[in-house]
């Protein structure tokens, strides 16, 4: 293939001048932000401790990149959009990523990137979701009266022969089905299943580690299940009122739901008739399928619209009024799909493009560590700001993507950021707020 040599390149002219561009502008960088992610990493301390869990089987006296620093240098680049392996051959060469992860020389290449992934193993995975848990744990400063757990199983779409791929008829489509667990917008677990499972599969025992680790250190917060029908399964309703843990789950319609909610529906169907306005009736009832030992509370809500009825249903061992527990705690639960779009889509949770399986879930955990640090500012640093509540990429584009010259020499590391950046105010605050030493 011909190699490129050509060292400019021109744009149409402005006021008869030429307008001339080549890729010699010595040390500099588009992503002069990431000197946040190294400080909410140093206060965290989420890559040091992950790199503790995962063995090195390399010969300490012939490593020139330590672990931590790849590990540093994968989540990073993630966390500052940088999806692929390949990307590494050039950002390797960045003095500003260099500088984040307090390193003179060139960083490592995507083959040595492509190894650490591949050196996972099951004890790792589970290790690494203990830390994520603990890090939430330690995001506490006040002892929590109620925590809700939300989980939500996704489709990852996969385009090649890797292992543990299925076919899912609902999906249509070859993919892995991961299962997310969140409390509010704080990540716990990033769980990689085959799409042939059940998409509750796992999550009970899931659900135990977590209520037994979380009352470990708060016994009497109150802990609540959430999750859509895909989670109501006998045995997990029974295992939470054994547990004295609260549940609000969807339920699928079936013939006999329906014939219980016939009446509040037609009345729905009538004031609909009268108004021309979209009507919502809230009520309850008692069911038990025929799987189940005994009756639980069902909330129902009759809607109808111009599209005709849209009834729904909802299981849960909470007390409060049905219309509250719907819309207030049960719909709440739609804020966790714009966690998952964020790991998704801002974070690349579904670039599980490797054969081995737990190379795909070391992926899918390098995208949560990156949710977590990412998140970590966004908790600790911009509350009182526009960005309070803004997505991943949102704080990437706003914080993280800043051109800045670097000038380094034996006594200091000089970054020049842009003077026409937008947001100087705003990033004094966050580095105030994160308290670099």
């Amino acid at each position: 293939m011909t190699n490129c040599t050509q060292k400019s390149f021109y744009f149409p002219s402005f006021s008869r001048r030429k307008i001339e561009a080549k890729f010699s502008g010595g040390d500099v960088t588009s992503d002069g932000g990431v000197l946040l992610l190294r400080e909410i990493d140093r206060q965290l301390q989420l890559s040091k401790q992950l790199s503790e869990v995962i063995p090195d089987p390399r010969n300490p006296e012939l490593i020139t990149h330590p672990q931590v620093a790849l590990l540093k240098q994968r989540i990073y680049a993630l966390a500052l959009g940088y999806e692929d392996l390949n990307d590494h051959t050039q950002l390797r060469k960045d003095p500003a990523f260099q500088t984040a992860l307090e390193r003179d020389e060139e960083l490592a290449s995507s083959s040595t990137l492509c190894r650490l992934e591949n050196r996972l193993a099951r004890q790792s995975a589970f290790d690494m979701h203990r830390i994520f848990v603990e890090k939430f744990i330690e995001s506490f400063q006040e002892t929590p009266d109620k925590l809700i757990l939300d989980f939500d199983a996704t489709d990852d779409r996969v385009h090649g022969e890797q292992e543990g791929r299925f076919f899912h008829g609902y999906y249509q489509g070859y993919c892995f089905l991961p299962l997310y667990v969140f409390c509010n917008d704080q990540l716990l677990v990033s769980y990689l299943r085959p799409s042939s499972q059940d998409a509750a599969k796992h999550s009970w025992a899931i659900l135990a580690l977590l209520v037994k680790r979380l009352r470990q250190t708060w016994p009497d917060v109150t802990i609540i299940f959430r999750g859509d029908s895909g989670f109501c399964r006998h045995r997990m309703l029974s295992w939470c009122e054994r547990h004295d843990v609260k549940y609000i789950v969807g339920i699928a319609k079936n013939k006999r739901l329906l014939q219980k909610s016939e009446a509040l529906e037609t009345q729905a169907k009538k004031q609909y008739k009268l108004t021309e306005e979209k009507q919502r009736l809230f009520s309850e009832c008692q069911y038990a399928a025929k799987s189940w030992k005994q009756a639980r509370r069902i909330l129902i809500k009759a809607e109808h619209t111009s599209k005709g009825a849209n009834p729904r249903f909802v299981v849960t061992n909470l007390k409060e009024m049905p219309q509250a527990l719907y819309d207030i705690v049960y719909c709440a639960r739609g804020d966790m799909e714009n966690r998952i779009k964020e790991q998704q889509l801002d974070l690349f949770a579904d670039r599980t493009s490797c054969h081995r399986w737990w190379a795909n879930q070391f992926r899918l955990l390098l995208s949560s560590a990156a949710y977590i640090l990412i998140s970590g500012i966004r908790r600790c640093a911009l509350k009182t700001t526009q960005w309070a509540k803004a997505q991943c990429g949102t704080i990437r584009l706003k914080l993280f993507k800043i051109g800045a010259v670097i000038i380094r020499n034996t006594r200091r590391v000089r970054f020049l950021l842009s003077s026409s950046y937008p947001y100087q105010e705003q990033f004094m605050k966050v580095v105030a707020q994160l308290g670099p030493g």
